[in-house]
């Protein structure tokens, strides 16, 4: 059985459960948990005979034989029970729910998951498997999932260019579903890459670290990881449920890769002040950071430069914000192109995040030693949002549609690259010398704006104008959010 043919086969069981009220993530969520068992339940029988840390009063063959009331009763001891584990097993089943009211549908996606012999598949199998049922959930723009997922023709472009190599750390501090350690994954063991004994226990048991804070989807995200073969059901987690910029990384690593959450500014200041008496109780204190700012995503990208090696380097996707803000953000960008390789910046159309009215971009660099030089020569910016259009569902953005920007980022040697049409060169005093040091560089003609021959499709017109009244819509809130209560 292929990987498309077993994904229908599961999702078409969640059509049953929505007419009960369930959305796409829960059922993905109930589906996690009992897949889970059903795995551990395979290894521990001939021939792989593994101890695994599951009673068998709460395994997977305590479930298939009940029915009725009482599988539903002994379900939910189940996800107690096993929540209160230590290791890749409690982080699974941590504040797990059963939300399958009906024992009779709860009893039928038992007998569907027991009916499959999950190890006999290949590896890639599985792994399309599950990534495909999380693009579906995502897709239900109810659940909100889709602030998880990044396009994984953005995710293998990033990939591509950054290449990492074997034996090295990959990080990503708000890692959802683990989208960017997948694609690494792919890039490592690609056709015609051949890793020896020690680089294989490496690539599966230290190479991949993350944070995430929401308990469901780090669920997905260590599910999502086992089925392709990444870490152990008995060990512990490499992906920690906890908010990454609480304090300072505890392990440098290679290479970043990350698209950390958009939207609302955080809930908590972070400073690097010493000896404020009046610090709001909810305050982080990162003296490693350069600035103090309630802006999420500077916060990230300074935590982000915390977490590399002198060697390391990252890909990370920011809105257009953390380009052009004033305050906080000039003094940012300024330190980041003084102390960090800044070369590469990918303008990213709109229409391919599932999140509307996004406007975000790539932006590539490199950690330096701190030795007071300024590190950043020049910034290459590509444009790949003037006149380009793209929708979720008629014209979705495609490998090929980065295939020009992977060539001309030339990962072989960025240092022999060349401009063109959408590619240009910006030196550093350049950048510096523009109000706020802006990074916010456009230089393409938009047709639409005087040929009204050359406007996109009606569907990708209406959609832009969904996206900029969304993005207007959330601006107005941040700046309503801003305002001084009334006391």
């Amino acid at each position: 059985m292929n990987s498309s043919t077993l994904v229908q086969k599961i999702w078409n069981f969640c059509h049953t459960l929505r007419d009960d009220g369930m959305g796409y993530g829960d059922y993905l969520e109930q589906l996690t948990s009992l897949l889970f068992l059903k795995l551990a339940y395979e290894y521990s029988q001939p021939p792989h005979n593994r101890e695994l840390s599951i009673p068998k009063k709460y395994d997977w063959a305590s479930l298939r034989k009940q029915t009725g009331a009482k599988l539903e009763e002994h379900y939910l001891d189940v996800l107690h029970k096993l929540g209160d584990k230590p290791g890749v097993l409690g982080a699974i089943f941590f504040k797990a729910q059963n939300k399958i009211h009906d024992p009779a549908k709860l009893s039928r996606l038992v007998q569907m998951i027991d009916s499959e012999n999950w190890l006999s598949l290949e590896i890639d199998v599985k792994g399309d498997m599950y990534e495909g049922l999380l693009q579906k959930n995502a897709e239900d723009t109810k659940s909100g999932a889709g602030q998880y997922f990044t396009p994984r023709p953005l995710i293998k472009a990033m990939v591509e260019c950054l290449q990492p190599e074997p034996g090295k750390t990959i990080a990503d501090p708000a890692c959802g579903t683990g989208g960017f350690f997948l694609g690494a994954y792919d890039w490592l063991t690609r056709e015609g890459m051949h890793l020896d004994k020690k680089q294989q226990k490496f690539l599966r048991h230290q190479t991949f670290f993350g944070n995430e804070i929401v308990a469901s989807t780090l669920r997905l995200c260590l599910m999502n990881l086992f089925l392709h073969n990444i870490g152990d059901l008995d060990g512990e987690p490499t992906v920690s449920r906890s908010d990454a910029l609480i304090s300072e990384p505890g392990k440098k690593v290679d290479y970043v890769l990350a698209n950390p959450p958009f939207g609302k500014k955080s809930s908590m200041t972070i400073t690097n002040a010493e000896g404020e008496e009046d610090r709001d109780a909810l305050t982080y204190e990162r003296q490693d950071f350069w600035q103090t700012t309630s802006n999420k995503q500077l916060n990230f990208l300074q935590h982000i430069v915390s977490m590399l090696k002198t060697t390391g380097r990252a890909a990370v996707v920011l809105p257009d914000n953390v380009l052009f803000e004033g305050g906080a953000g000039e003094k940012i960008r300024r330190k980041l192109l003084e102390t960090c390789d800044v070369h590469t910046l990918l303008r990213l159309p709109t229409g391919i995040f599932y999140a509307q009215g996004v406007k975000a971009n790539v932006l590539f660099f490199d950690s330096k030693p701190k030795d007071g030089k300024i590190h950043t020569k020049g910034v290459w910016i590509y444009d790949l949002r003037t006149n380009k259009h793209f929708t979720l569902k008629t014209k979705p953005l495609r490998d090929e549609d980065l295939r020009e920007f992977v060539d001309a980022y030339n990962p072989a040697n960025r240092h022999t690259r060349k401009e063109s049409e959408r590619f240009r060169y910006y030196d550093y005093k350049a950048l510096v010398a523009r109000d706020k040091a802006s990074l916010d560089i456009f230089w393409l003609k938009d047709d639409s704006l005087d040929d009204l021959d050359n406007l996109p499709p009606p569907d990708v017109l209406a959609q832009e104008i969904i996206e900029h009244l969304e993005a207007a819509l959330a601006a107005f809130k941040d700046v309503a959010q801003a305002l001084p209560r009334p006391s």
